[in-house]
């Protein structure tokens, strides 16, 4: 018998010993009876007493393994199972197996669940309980692992989308800096052109100066030289009186 997750109940064994082990025998008989009787941990205490006597007994670690699994500490239970699959009777190695693989399923660990049911089998292909655990337990596995991989597909999706949006509002950035550098690239090239005219005005105001200053002393020049000649000419006048003045003045008869 076996402790199934179908219709299997856990297998208690009962070592032979030599007949000098009187007290081994008893104690490991009313473990057995305890855990029929659901006293796991009266059943665990006795299986400890008897563990002084013979500590490397497969079987005794099997018992063992079997109250620790009904009292839901699994990891020690899968500690010892795995112990006693160093047993050289088969019978009891596809027990160690199936039962390594109930541990396994009640922690949710389904993929060792399926290795150890599979190895059960490898022993006793009949087996039907543990045919039935090992598809139940690749079922469990696919759900188990349908979510997962919906939740790395959501993860996924998410990141994506994440992903999408920094790229939308990193070419949003860079366009709105590009645009900033041609406003600012304009703006530069309206304050050089606006300079340029201011420049090239100035430039044509000083060659201008020059000109005017000499025009107007062109025309200063002509001026003088028409003033200088009316006064050169004033004074031929004023010769040419003084010359008729003194002639006239010789004259001394009368003007008939």
């Amino acid at each position: 018998m076996k402790n199934g997750l179908t219709i299997g109940t856990l297998c208690l064994l009962l070592i032979g010993t030599s007949a000098g082990a009187e007290d081994y025998i008893d104690l490991v008989k009313k473990g057995n009876e305890a855990f029929q009787q659901n006293d796991f941990n009266t059943a665990l205490e006795l299986y400890h007493s008897a563990e002084t006597e013979l500590p490397e007994s497969t079987e005794l670690q099997y018992n063992m393994a079997g109250a620790l699994y009904k009292e839901g500490k699994y990891e020690e239970a899968v500690d010892l199972y795995t112990k006693s699959l160093n047993t050289t009777d088969a019978a009891l190695g596809a027990s160690a197996h199936y039962n390594l693989g109930n541990t396994h399923f009640r922690m949710g660990d389904f993929q060792n669940a399926i290795k150890s049911y599979e190895n059960s089998l490898s022993i006793n292909p009949e087996d039907r309980e543990a045919k039935y655990n090992l598809e139940l337990a690749r079922k469990r596995l696919k759900e188990q692992i349908k979510p997962e991989q919906q939740n790395q597909d959501q993860q996924n999706q998410q990141q994506k989308e994440q992903e999408e949006q920094e790229k939308k509002e990193q070419e949003k950035k860079e366009q709105e800096q590009e645009e900033q550098q041609d406003q600012e690239k304009e703006q530069q090239q309206q304050q050089q052109q606006q300079q340029g005219e201011q420049d090239k005005e100035q430039q044509e105001q000083e060659q201008k100066q020059p000109q005017d200053a000499q025009q107007e002393k062109k025309e200063m020049s002509r001026e003088d030289a028409e003033r200088i000649l009316n006064g050169l000419k004033d004074e031929q006048d004023i010769q040419k009186k003084m010359k008729r003045a003194r002639t006239s003045g010789n004259y001394s008869g009368k003007d008939w």
